[in-house]
């Protein structure tokens, strides 16, 4: 981006690493012997948030928590469940103060999507079952609903 506003700082965000913090796979259909015999599964996805501060200026380890559970609609058992802890550093430089947070939390967390989405599909590939392609996940609306909670919590 170009200076704007007559010498505003351009913003600089760089990757500087991604990585697994955590990552469990639980095959309920291989552990219980579960009849596959009428299976309609029922995908749920779980989606949060961490920021924090590095001690490094500028630096910030962002990270991404996926829960996804497989129930069979036809009786309710479990399929399978996927957490996934999928983090980055990142270096942002020359956002304001203001606008800070809501950068973290709906930017960075764009840019490790893809990554998360792939190793869902292995891991439930590699699982047994068919590779599961999450939906694009609309961190903009997820970063309101949060404030939106967090105000409701604040009036109680």
């Amino acid at each position: 981006m170009s200076e704007e506003n007559g010498g505003a700082p351009q913003v600089k965000m760089s990757v500087l690493a991604q990585f697994v913090r955590d990552l469990s796979f639980e095959n309920m259909v291989a552990q219980k012997g579960i009849a596959s015999a009428d299976v309609q599964p029922d995908i749920q996805v779980q989606v949060s948030l961490d920021a924090r501060k590095r001690a490094q200026e500028f630096q910030y380890d962002i990270v991404t928590k996926f829960k996804v559970t497989s129930k069979n609609k036809v009786n309710d058992e479990t399929l399978f469940l996927i957490e996934l802890d999928y983090g980055g550093i990142f270096h942002v430089e020359g956002v304001p103060d203001e606008q800070l947070h809501p950068f973290l939390l709906i930017e960075c967390p764009r840019l490790l999507f893809p990554f998360v989405r792939r190793i869902i599909s292995d891991v439930t590939r590699d699982g047994g079952f068919p590779p599961l392609n999450i939906d694009t996940v609309d961190f903009l609306a997820l970063y309101r609903n949060e404030i939106a909670r967090r105000q409701a919590s604040e009036m109680n």
